[in-house]
């Protein structure tokens, strides 16, 4: 945010205390930059403080959620894909087309490492600073928020390998302390039983946020919510294994031991709505991000701060992502980094008010303003879009300082369905209501047309699968789920069948228009619709309307002309690495290998042979 709190602390204490690893050719590589001793670092209240912000700041920048981690990594998946032709960086990442060369996978995997080392030196130095037992009352109570923030915030990092990486090393003490800085390969299932008990810990630790002044710091709640999500992966599927042959989806007997601490941390959350609950309009949560403002209702328990305009500490949510802009005086230029599907477009009901905040079909190419129409493979994400931003920041810039939400509310909430309907063999009525609140949000306005809810356990989890898959989009959800379900290979082959089915129009997409019309009324799109006489109606969900004769002309015309645009039909053309979107997305996905990224070649060279790859790399 351009409010952030946080500042970088490069030249304050934290950073020399992993000189020990600077020389190291593992998977830290970070240069002193500071004179400061591990004492004079956690000497009092204040430098603890800065020790521990500086933990925040390995989340944000380029290489972790700024932009890789949360917009390259959950790509391809059934929710949408990187724009343009396979590459080795990040299109080569969402075809899963993983060359061990690839930047885009060495960097995030080393800023997450250099996170785990800065949060480790925090937990190991604050609980024995001398004010951790015997300061004034405030003391005690600041310095036991920042350990619980630091056991949170490596919980975090740790979690986010495991789940690109699958068992990777795991120190849990400093590295000037490691007897043997190449740390072998953890079991995650033990990695994973560590974070969790921390978390546990954790929560006991910190306030909940009523209890502090509003910021991006993690509070109670956050600890919750990322326990209860962390406990669903470990009580999940994952690929096991290591090369060179394919691994196999696997997951533990005790799956439900986990489910249960699911269950219990989301319950707990819930009967707490003082603290934490749903916004009741969805478009506000994202109204909210972009112009700054705190979540009133705190649905959003953890977003990691962004700031400064930098690559470092900032973000690029709004600049690579949301809807296409270029040449505007008004909101500058970005977008169109990610393409959602045109079958995710239509998983959505006429009159789910998620849609169009998750998906946006126009774009912005003019000077004046003026928005046109994207054709039906062309539609782009909407959640962080640079034209929301307030205020507005026209031209080149690459850091807009959005942001990135980490977990919300309606995530505690199907967590919690999801949790009960797996232990209770089936839906109780409290899951049920769960699941429903997160639905008649997204239908406000028309709540009878919800839909009724199965009451079987498959039934019930399928709907929580398709919830969670129309709640999340562009949230870097719907790729994990669908792996720690083991959904991840049927749902590209599913959707690659639907996509061919929408360009042919036929099956389940036979009232999907072969083409749209469209014309500007002021800046703003009017949609032609023989039923709507305003053009208010978008004709999605009707074949082809076409407007009286004489009415019609090509783009460029004046405004009180219907203008075409291809709509499936674009879909015969529309073509990603010179093949059909229906097999170039995710082109190169193979089950058993890309459930998982490999370790890169320099992190393999460094180790000389002591780590083991993933398995088919």
């Amino acid at each position: 945010m351009q409010n952030r709190i946080f500042k970088s602390i490069s030249g304050l204490a934290l950073l020399v205390l992993i000189l020990v690893a600077a020389n190291c050719k593992k998977y830290t590589e970070v240069q002193p930059v500071s004179q400061y001793s591990i004492q004079q670092a956690f000497s009092d209240v204040s430098n603890a403080t800065n020790a521990v912000i500086g933990v925040y700041d390995e989340l944000q920048g380029d290489a972790g959620y700024g932009i890789r981690i949360s917009m390259y990594y959950p790509y391809d998946s059934d929710e949408g894909i990187v724009s343009g032709n396979i590459d080795n960086g990040r299109r080569g990442v969402g075809r899963y087309q993983l060359l061990l060369t690839n930047a885009e996978v060495r960097n995030p995997f080393l800023q997450l490492y250099k996170g785990v080392e800065k949060a480790n030196l925090c937990i190991e130095q604050i609980p024995i600073m001398k004010q951790y037992n015997e300061g004034t009352d405030a003391d005690k109570k600041e310095l036991k928020r920042l350990y619980g923030e630091a056991l949170t915030l490596r919980a975090q990092f740790l979690f986010e390998l495991i789940r690109n990486w699958g068992d990777v090393p795991a120190p849990f003490i400093p590295s000037y302390e490691q007897k043997d800085l190449f740390v072998p390969r953890a079991n995650r299932d033990s990695t994973y039983d560590h974070i969790i008990a921390d978390l546990a810990l954790a929560k006991t630790l910190l306030p909940w946020r009523t209890e502090v002044a509003r910021n991006e710091r993690i509070t109670k709640g956050a600890a919750m919510a990322l326990r209860a999500r962390i406990a669903l992966f470990r009580g999940g599927y994952s690929l096991r294994g290591v090369g060179p042959g394919p691994g196999t989806m696997q997951r533990g007997t005790d799956y439900l031991k986990y489910y249960q601490i699911a269950r219990d941390e989301c319950a707990e959350l819930m009967a707490n709505r003082n603290q934490h609950t749903l916004n009741p309009n969805y478009e506000n949560i994202w109204r909210n991000v972009t112009s700054f403002t705190y979540d009133p209702q705190g649905e959003i328990l953890f977003e990691v701060g962004a700031g400064g305009g930098n690559g470092n500490s900032d973000s690029r949510m709004g600049n690579y992502d949301g809807p296409n802009l270029a040449n505007t005086t008004r909101y500058g230029a970005g977008g169109g980094g990610i393409v959602m599907l045109p079958t995710y477009f239509y998983a959505f009901d006429s009159v789910d008010t998620r849609r169009d905040v998750t998906l946006t079909s126009y774009q912005v190419t003019n000077a004046t303003n003026i928005k046109s129409q994207r054709r039906l493979g062309e539609l782009n994400t909407g959640k962080y879009r640079r034209d929301w931003r307030n205020p507005l920041l026209p031209g080149a810039v690459l850091n807009v300082g959005y942001n990135w939400v980490l977990i919300r509310f309606s995530d505690v909430l199907l967590m919690y369905a999801e949790a009960v309907n797996e232990i209770n063999n089936g839906p109780t009525p409290e899951a049920v209501a769960a699941f429903e609140e997160v639905r008649k949000r997204a239908y406000r306005g028309n709540t009878a047309l919800i839909g009724i809810t199965p009451t079987t356990k498959q039934g019930f989890f399928d709907a929580i699968v398709n919830e969670r898959w129309l709640e999340f989009g562009h949230e870097a959800v719907r790729k994990y789920d669908l792996i720690r379900w083991n959904m991840l290979s049927a749902k590209l082959t599913e959707t690659r069948a639907k996509i061919t089915d929408m360009s042919n129009r036929t099956g389940a997409y036979t009232n999907v228009p072969q083409y749209i019309y469209y014309k500007n009324v002021g800046e703003e799109i009017v949609y032609y619709t023989a039923w709507d006489s305003t053009g208010k109606v978008v004709p999605w969900y009707k074949p082809t309307q076409v407007p009286p004769a004489g009415t019609t002309g090509s783009a460029g015309v004046p405004a009180n002309k219907w203008v075409r645009i291809d709509w499936a039909e674009h879909l015969k053309a529309n073509v990603i690495d010179s093949k059909p979107l229906a097999t170039g997305m995710a082109s190169f996905f193979t089950p058993g290998k890309s459930e998982l990224f490999p370790f890169d070649q320099a992190t393999m060279d460094s180790y000389q042979g002591r780590l083991k790859q993933n398995p088919g790399y």
